[in-house]
């Protein structure tokens, strides 16, 4: 075998080499917000005016009045024959807010919701000790993400 046979059995030897090698996977590069999310349920929602969220975890707590916004569902719109798939959003009913947190751990988090009625009333105060979720959404090479979420209706709070 020459020089230029022996050059390409190792450049392919190289190149077959390099394909038994998982290609990195490009993870989200978007920002994740750590922090407490509420629903308030349809059936609830035209009850309440403004809620007021605590959150204690670690012996570190904040509050924060919530912006409640309309939530939405996504609606299927199935797919071509060409195989794209598409999707809407629809309102729902539900009420949203967010709180962020300076940290968010899997440790136990203790949630108080109080507010008041669209008439100004004082609603019930609701509490619930609950465990944040990890999961890893875009695979265990891009992190995990811890995320806590809770749905306010008129028969207490549950979570999310």
């Amino acid at each position: 075998m020459g020089r230029i046979g022996l050059a390409l059995t190792l450049a392919c030897t190289a190149g077959l080499l390099a394909a038994c090698y998982p290609e990195p996977v490009a993870c989200p590069a978007i920002a994740r917000a750590t922090g407490v999310s509420l629903t308030v349920a349809a059936s609830y929602a035209g009850d309440v005016g403004s809620l007021r969220l605590k959150a204690c975890q670690d012996g570190s707590c904040t509050e924060k009045d919530l912006v409640l916004q309309p939530g939405s569902a996504a609606v299927d719109q199935g797919c071509s024959p060409e195989g794209v798939c598409s999707a809407t959003s629809s309102p729902d009913g539900t009420l949203q807010g967010f709180m962020e947190l300076p940290a968010l751990s899997e440790a136990p988090l203790k949630a108080t919701v109080s507010g008041t009625s669209i008439s100004g009333a004082a609603l019930p105060v609701r509490t619930l000790t609950f465990t944040p979720r990890g999961d890893y959404p875009f695979g265990e090479q891009c992190g995990r993400v811890i995320s806590a979420a809770v749905v306010l209706d008129a028969a207490g709070l549950r979570q999310g």
